[in-house]
């Protein structure tokens, strides 16, 4: 495998979710003591493994011992391969893969530290994102900042989305000015303006990524959480996000155009790390898999989702044994698009 150092320099840069993908990567749940019933997640990452084939390859990683398990689970037509893993969030311990618009493709590989050192052993998820690359035969950029998937979102057109609760957080890179993390972000990213929302400090797993926040829907247009009950704290939250979204521009100087979701308030969910985000859903080619919670807000954020996308299927997948984890749909996927 290449190691390299300057993604933008060399001409890559990271296309968005809704470029074409060769296939989705996703981790087989191992860290047993995060979930309530780590079987009933397991049937749960099968059922949006299978959700995500209907459009595009999938593969999973596995440790070595998981992986008949996980082929039975999965069904033939996913791909199990072995890489030693941790924990199952392919989203913030995978590599942020980059194109450079000639046929070349790399990845981006931030530090990890599993959210600021909550969980250990944390080394092979560390390692997971390399180790992707490379078994795929591509170049890899190394970053010395510590950094998630789920942290960013990217416009592919020089616009990145991201929050002040997460990156600049002691718990990940102390004495890290915004600044210095920003101009780390789009040299690793090929962004040229980094858009900083408020993010969410009381959110207890991820420090608010913003995947759980606003994510682009495509250039110039943004998914984001709508206000919670006035007067409460989510409420307050996400109406200063509002706010900094309304004030800001992308790359190309245009205001963003927002769609508000809803949280699925009303969903049953065990402990307090519960994601209760429709917003983290993921592109898929020719598709988009939103979560269920089997509550009212499942059909009002179908109909959402289908009039912004009317041109993509619509895929629902029950995500509450998911969630309790601390994350959905878009925090255990990676995309790896085409050249």
């Amino acid at each position: 495998m290449t190691t390299l150092q300057s993604p933008a320099g060399a001409g890559f840069f990271m296309p968005a979710e809704w470029h074409p993908h060769r296939r989705t990567w996703m981790m087989w749940p191992t860290r047993s003591e995060i979930w309530p019933d780590i079987d009933a997640v397991r049937l749960a990452y099968a059922e949006v493994a299978r959700t995500i084939r209907r459009f595009e390859p999938v593969t999973m990683a596995a440790n070595a011992g998981d992986v008949a398990a996980a082929k039975a689970l999965l069904g033939p037509d996913i791909e199990v391969v072995a890489i030693p893993v941790d924990d199952s969030w392919a989203r913030d311990a995978g590599p942020c893969f980059l194109v450079d618009g000639r046929g070349n493709r790399a990845g981006a590989v931030f530090r990890f530290n599993a959210w600021g050192d909550k969980y250990e052993p944390h080394d092979r998820d560390a390692a997971f994102a390399a180790a992707v690359l490379d078994r795929e035969g591509l170049p890899c950029f190394v970053c010395a900042m510590v950094a998630e998937g789920g942290g960013i979102s990217v416009d592919g057109e020089g616009t990145i989305l991201t929050t002040g609760t997460c990156f600049p957080n002691a718990n990940r890179n102390p004495g890290w000015s915004r600044e210095a993390i920003s101009a780390e972000l789009k040299r690793m990213l090929g962004g040229t303006n980094v858009v900083w929302l408020p993010g969410n400090a009381v959110e207890v797993e991820t420090d608010g990524h913003v995947d759980c926040v606003a994510v682009f829907a495509r250039p110039g247009v943004v998914l984001v959480e709508e206000a919670g009950e006035p007067g409460s704290e989510h409420d307050r939250i996400m109406r200063e996000n509002h706010r900094a979204l309304s004030l800001a521009r992308d790359a190309r100087g245009r205001p963003f155009e927002l769609v508000k979701v809803p949280e699925a308030a009303d969903a049953e969910g065990r402990g307090e790390r519960f994601c209760r985000s429709y917003v983290n859903s993921y592109f898929v080619n020719g598709g988009v898999v939103i979560p269920a919670y089997g509550t009212p807000a499942d059909a009002i954020v179908r109909d959402i989702f289908a009039r912004v996308f009317p041109e993509r299927e619509v895929a629902q997948v029950a995500v509450s044994a998911i969630a309790e984890g601390g994350g959905g749909i878009h925090c255990i996927t990676q995309q790896e698009p085409e050249a």
